[in-house]
């Protein structure tokens, strides 16, 4: 590896914004052919809150 892609981690500090993205929302990518059937994320998580109340109780874990 070349001198100037080696990181000296004894000078790494904290990430500071990693608190802001505590509560930021999860980005997942969708297939073409799926996102042409659901263009917003309201639709996806309206589908997606359909399938989850679907679901059997025993096989949904929590957080």
């Amino acid at each position: 590896m070349a001198k100037e892609y080696r990181f000296d981690y004894n000078k790494a500090k904290p990430n500071r914004f990693a608190a802001r993205m505590k509560d930021a929302p999860l980005v997942a990518v969708i297939d073409p052919d799926v996102a042409k059937v659901f263009t917003t994320a309201e639709q996806v998580n309206t589908a997606l809150r359909a399938l989850i109340s679907a679901m059997p109780k025993e096989r949904m874990v929590e957080k």
